[in-house]
């Protein structure tokens, strides 16, 4: 039989036998392999006995039923749960997207509940301020009905009262007409009885106030014909060149100070270093004097100067040896302050040469003391003895002093000491002997530094205003021009430019001449045009203090506000300090008539530059032009599209020219063939700029040691650029010098330069390298000075170029195996800290020494260093806020934690205080904590320290005491910006009560306190309280600038008097009659009017001997002799010599020059005082048409002139003539000054007085009430101060608020 697969085929049908009748099912195909097991079974397994094929087959028959019920099932199973799977994705898909519907609608709910929130919110501010804005109005309102109802009240008073005087001298007419009296036509008479007097000369112009208007006189309210700002002429050159102190009124201390640098840039440097140089010799027999000086007495004379921002140097050379230093020692005579010689019974030669040399050739040009030992063991050489009597007899005006004494070295010692102290205080810084006596036994005059107190003390670094007037000056003593007149037109167009004008852009490559250009146009505009204000930075070296972005800002700001009208209160924080910047310069250049410039030169010197200055890209106010210098490389993309001045390398002209001027001032001659060589050498880009040719001059003239010419220009046209060039001159100079030691000495000298913040001064030097003779040092700084590597600064030493200090770092510093920098920076490290563990905190080791430690790395000791509170202090009171902060900063410390790590660092020294001077001194530093606080808005914590110093001043002093009445106001000042009023204004009256009993009712604290009471009264619109206090407050500022003027201006005045009379010592000449007119001017201002009147007749005297009565300089001394006698109320006089000056200049000067005008218009003003009104109408009107053509038509200066001949057509009643010409001047403020100018108020004021006497009286009111609005808004402009208002010619300047100190003037000149 065969298997049984075989019986049954795959297409075949097996019946289902148990289902009855079944269902027909087809086999699956997967069957077939139990088919193969079943017939494999077959073949291989034992034979069952009994098993048929039968039995078998539906054994497998029920699997198979089985199997295919379970597939079903399973597929059943399957299909149900896909689709139930499918059915759930597609919920899941639906509710995702449900869910980011319901989302969306979620943040549009948000959105919209935040924008209703915002629009709530800012319905409520408009709530308010409109309820406010109505309040102000009703108060205005009622305030114009109450002031136009006594206006009405009272000229309807006054019409009654004519009315009534009309009738009863109409009855008395008829009267005596009726008696047969001849009665004249007051009309036909020639008498000028009828005119109405103008207010006194010199008051000011005030506005209208209620209770006044009706019985003020017409013009007493309008402007004055007579300018405020004037008095005598201050030229700066031999030329009629008025100058800023055109026209000084006394009242007008502040402004001739600010200005006072622009007209004196002529000094030799001694007069105006910050560094006393002592020149000493001595003889062997006065030794133990000399030691003693050094030992005991140097040090007391260094902290004196230290104290007041100075140096102290004592200059000696050996007397065995000093006949090898001959050069040197003149070199340092001529720089010297003072000299002093020690000498006994012998005279040596070189005491006597340089006794020649300093005073008796010199024309006593400095203090001299010969200090004589008398010996009854020894007598006196003649020649000692003869020097003596021959120094007596040249000392007329008593700047010698002759010491002679025969006791004790130390009484001798202490004797010179004395003198020098004497010399230093009195004659060299100007302190009166009345201050010196005050110092010595210990009285404070409190009225000397009260304007530290007004504005704050933190205002900025006299050094670093000092470093920039010496940038200047040493540009300007520059002889070459290099070709600057052709971009002299450029920078010219500028000014003249209409507005609105971006940044001027001046580019070149390093050494191109930049910084000289400007300089030189500044000094040009300084002279034709004396009445713009310029504004100048130079930036030095990148990471120094004139590169400090917040800085520059600030003290442009101040300079600005100096300039105005007064000084404010400013931001200290340096962001707030750049971001307000743009608005200070708006507000003040709208009450500035002039124009003002601003330059910076090497701005690109600024680290981030774009980003600090972001104001330059602003649009700047119309009478503002900005000039920045950058390099072209470094210069931002941004600002390469402003308008650029390149300048251009220099051409062989002027290449030969620069070599020529070096070349003739050494008496070198070259040959044509080493001109040729040289042309050709500076054709190239690096090679042809003005600083390579300069140094390459210097170069052939200057350096020694490198053979003759042609082998000096051999190895120089080895150096292709300036940086090599410099490197050649430092190798030739060190090659110069005799000894390893000098070598060894000239490099620690250069490399202590290099790494230093802002250079290093001599006494530095000394200090560190114990060294370092005079005899070495002297030589070397006069070579290195001369190839233009070192120069002196705010007496330090510093590179001239950045290519030197970049040669230095190359020649010295580059392949050194150890870090030179760090090596040298310890150095510095260790000599401040030196001293200042000897308690010595100076601003140099303040600047230096955490700028150091910084560099370092070293946060520890950074952090010591500034919880020195001394540092910290001397920083904040020179400005150097944000220098301050990046320390803080730098360590990682926020502000509140800086707060309290001073505070703890005061308290701890507050342990160790002990005695009334340590107690004093930690009320100050507690008094400067809280004003540093409340600087960085740390009100809550400014509170205590100010507490703290009005506690200890309280206890320690008195309860009475000037300074307890200082931390009250400070006190009062935090309360102020916390918004807290009443705890403010309890502690400003009671600062008031305590100024007053101190000081009296006129005092400039008085005043102090008074502005600030009616700063805080403003700030809660009680304006009733504000005018009498602001009133009270002028008077008192006034009184005392007319008693003595500002302190600082005076201090200032009466040095530059000392300097000037040093001057005048020569023969006669047209600049000593210019230095004798300048000497007058200066007494002028000092109120001596004796002395000003005996130098400028002998100034005209001078100049008409010299020049010839007709030169335009007499008539600048007939012109100050005028305003003189004008002072003195000596009309006669000063009518005659203002004619002839007058005469003069319409000679010699062109009709439309600026002098012409000047005295056209103090002619006029004398005219008007004596009534001659109808001499004065000509006068005007010519003044109208000079400025005119100076200015053009639209020049608010021709304003100004139209505005005073109104007022003279209103006086002689022809108010038709006037009427046209207030109209034509207000349209021309309205025009160039902004509609809300001060000018603009005075000018409807007058306006409405006008309309008022035509009947006009709705006119009048509208003007009137346009004039009022003005008026408060100009009280509340910068912190409520009322401006000053002066013409842009200077003209009409009004000092209205006592304009604010120049503290770095106290250094700038001596």
């Amino acid at each position: 039989m065969g298997t049984a697969s075989s019986l049954i085929g795959a297409s075949e049908v097996i019946e289902d036998t148990d289902g009855g009748g079944g269902e027909a099912c087809e086999i699956p195909v997967e069957v077939k392999p139990k088919a193969r097991l079943l017939r494999s079974s077959f073949r291989r397994g034992p034979r069952v006995i009994g098993a048929s094929f039968k039995s078998t087959a539906s054994v497998d028959l029920e699997y198979t039923a089985e199997y295919e019920r379970l597939k079903k099932e399973y597929e059943i199973f399957r299909v149900s749960k896909n689709n139930e799977i499918a059915s759930m994705q597609k919920k899941e898909t639906k509710l995702d997207k449900e869910n980011k519907r319901l989302r969306a609608e979620l943040q549009a709910l948000q959105k919209t509940y935040q924008k209703i929130l915002r629009e709530k919110e800012s319905a409520l501010e408009a709530k308010y301020q409109a309820m406010e804005r109505a309040a102000t109005f009703e108060h205005d309102r009622d305030k114009v009905k109450r002031q136009f109802k006594i206006f009405r009240e009272t000229k309807e008073k006054e019409i009654q009262d004519l009315l009534r005087a009309k009738r009863e001298l109409e009855a008395k007419l008829q009267r005596l007409q009726a008696q047969g009296i001849q009665v004249f036509d007051p009309a036909d008479s020639d008498s000028d009885d009828n005119h109405t007097d103008v207010t006194a000369t010199g008051t000011q112009c005030d506005y209208w106030s209620g209770g006044v208007l009706g019985s003020e006189p017409s013009l007493g309210s309008m402007m004055q014909l007579q300018q405020t700002f004037r008095g005598p002429e201050f030229a700066q050159s031999s030329i009629d060149v008025e100058g800023p102190f055109a026209n000084v009124n006394r009242d007008d201390w502040d402004a001739a100070v600010a200005s006072l640098l622009q007209v004196t840039p002529f000094l030799p440097p001694t007069l105006w270093s910050n560094t006393m140089r002592c020149y000493l010799m001595n003889t062997a027999d006065t030794q133990p004097e000399v030691d003693l000086i050094f030992q005991e007495y140097l040090p007391k004379l260094q902290m004196t100067c230290e104290s007041l921002g100075h140096f102290f140097l004592v200059v000696q050379f050996p007397v065995e040896c000093s006949s090898q230093y001959l050069a040197e020692r003149r070199r340092e005579i001529e720089k010297s302050s003072l000299c002093l010689f020690l000498l006994g019974s012998t005279l040596p030669r070189c005491m006597e040469e340089d006794c020649e040399e300093s005073f008796l050739k010199s024309g006593e040009t400095r203090p001299l003391i010969i200090y004589h030992r008398l010996e009854e063991s020894s007598d006196t050489s003649d020649l000692a003895l003869h020097m003596i009597d021959r120094v007596s007899d040249a000392n007329h005006s008593q700047k010698a002093k002759i010491v002679e004494h025969d006791g004790s070295a130390e009484e001798g010692a202490k004797k010179v000491f004395s003198q020098i102290e004497r010399i230093i205080k009195q004659e060299l810084l100007g302190w009166e002997s009345t201050d010196l006596e005050n110092k010595d036994s210990g009285i404070e005059d409190d009225s000397t530094n009260w304007e530290e107190e007004d504005f704050g003390d933190a205002i900025w670094d006299m050094h670093d205003e000092q470093e920039q007037l010496e940038a200047f000056q040493a540009a300007v003593r520059s002889t070459c021009e290099l070709g600057f007149e052709k971009y002299y037109d450029r920078l010219n167009d500028l000014v003249t430019a209409p507005a609105p004008i971006p940044p001027l852009l001046v580019s070149g490559g390093p050494g191109s001449g930049k910084s000289l250009l400007l300089s030189k146009w500044i000094e040009h505009q300084q002279k034709c045009s004396p009445n713009t204000l310029i504004l100048y930075h130079f930036v030095g070296k990148p990471l120094s203090t004139s590169s400090e972005p917040a800085l520059i800002i600030k003290r442009l700001t101040v300079k600005l506000l100096q300039h105005s009208w007064s000084m404010s209160a400013l931001a200290l924080d340096p962001n707030k300090i750049l971001e307000e910047f743009p608005r200070w310069l708006e507000k003040l250049s709208a009450h500035h008539q002039g124009s003002i410039i601003i330059i910076i030169d090497s701005i690109d010197q600024i680290e981030q530059a774009e980003r600090h200055m972001k104001w330059l890209i602003d649009p700047l106010p119309v009478n503002v032009r900005v000039i920045v210098s950058v390099n072209v490389e470094t210069c931002p993309q941004a600002w390469r599209l402003w308008p650029t001045l390149h300048l251009d390398p220099l051409n062989p002209k002027d290449v030969k020219t620069l070599i020529n001027v070096e070349c003739c001032n050494a008496d070198v001659k070259l040959t044509r063939e080493q001109e040729k060589k040289l042309e050709k050498h500076c054709r190239s880009a690096t090679t042809c700029n003005a600083l390579y040719v300069t140094l390459l001059g210097k170069m052939i003239t200057s350096v020694k040691g490198l053979g003759d010419i042609d082998d000096i220009l051999q190895q120089c046209f080895q150096c292709q650029d300036t940086v090599s060039l410099y490197r050649l001159v430092l190798q030739s100079v060190h090659r110069s010098l005799p000894t390893d030691e000098d070598r060894q000495l000239m490099r620690e000298i250069l490399c202590l330069v290099h790494v230093s913040h802002n250079g290093v001064s001599e006494g530095e030097l000394f200090g560190i390298c114990p060294a370092l003779s005079w005899s070495v040092l002297a030589p070397l700084l006069y070579n290195l000075q001369c190839t233009c590597v070192i120069a002196y600064s705010c007496g330090l030493l510093k590179f001239q170029h950045l290519q030197a200090w970049e040669a230095v770092r190359l020649q010295y510093m580059e392949n050194e195996e150890k870090d030179t920098i760090t090596l040298y920076r310890e150095k510095l490290v260790q000599y401040f800290s030196q001293q200042m563990s000897q308690g010595r905190v100076t601003w140099r080791g303040a600047d230096e020494l955490p700028w150091l430690f910084q560099q370092l790395g070293d946060k520890q000791k950074l952090h010591n260093c500034l919880l020195n509170l001394f540092v910290s202090q001397n920083l904040y009171k020179r400005g150097h806020f944000a220098e301050l902060l990046y320390y803080w900063q730098y360590v990682g410390m926020d502000k509140s934690s800086m707060a309290a790590a001073y505070f703890a660092s005061l308290k701890q020294y507050e342990k160790n205080c002990e005695g009334e001077d340590m107690i004093t001194r930690l009320a100050d530093l507690y008094e400067t904590l809280g004003r540093f606080l409340k600087d960085l808005g740390l009100l809550s914590q400014a509170v205590a320290p100010l507490q703290r110093s009005l506690e200890i001043r309280e206890s320690a002093l008195d309860p009475d005491h000037p300074s307890v009445a200082q931390s009250l106001h400070q006190l009062a000042g935090v309360y102020v910006q916390w918004k807290k009023f009443g705890n403010a204004e309890q502690l400003y009256k009671q600062a008031l009560e305590i100024s007053e009993n101190a000081h009296g009712s006129v005092h400039p604290r008085v005043a102090q306190e008074l502005d600030a009471l009616a700063m805080l009264y403003q700030k809660q619109n009680k304006y009733e309280q504000v005018e009498p206090l602001r009133k009270r407050s002028m008077k008192i500022r006034q009184k005392v600038s007319r008693q003595k003027g500002n302190m600082h201006g005076f201090a200032v005045l009466r040095r530059r008097v000392l300097q000037l009379e040093e001057l005048t010592l020569g023969t006669e000449s047209a600049d000593t009659a210019r230095i004798l007119n300048e000497l007058g001017v200066l007494y002028y201002l000092q109120n001596n009017i004796e002395t000003a009147e005996t130098f400028f007749k002998r100034s005209l005297e001078m100049r008409e001997r010299t020049l010839g009565c007709d030169h335009p300089d007499c008539a600048q001394s007939l012109n100050n002799l005028a305003a003189l006698y004008n002072e003195k109320k000596e009309h006669e006089k000063a009518e005659e010599l203002y004619e002839r000056a007058l005469d003069i200049r319409c000679v010699a000067l062109a009709p439309d020059h600026p002098s012409v005008a000047y005295t056209i218009k103090h002619l006029a003003v004398l005219y008007k005082k004596k009534g001659k009104l109808e001499k004065a109408v000509p006068l005007c009107q010519l003044a109208v048409e000079i400025r005119q053509k100076s200015f053009g038509p639209k020049h608010p200066s021709v304003a100004t002139a139209l505005v005073n001949l109104a007022v003279l057509y209103c006086q002689l009643k022809k108010h038709t003539e006037a009427l046209p010409l207030y109209e034509r001047a207000l349209k021309i403020y309205e025009d160039s000054l902004g509609r809300c100018h001060p000018r603009v108020g005075e000018t409807l004021k007058n306006l409405a007085v006008l309309n008022y006497e035509e009947a006009n009286f709705e006119k009048a009111a509208e003007l009137y009430k346009r004039a009022m609005d003005i008026k408060e808004a100009e009280a509340s402009v910068v912190g409520g101060k009322a401006l000053s208002r002066h013409s842009s010619t200077g003209d009409t300047f009004s000092l209205r608020n006592a304009l604010g100190p120049n503290p770095y003037l106290e250094l700038g000149y001596r």
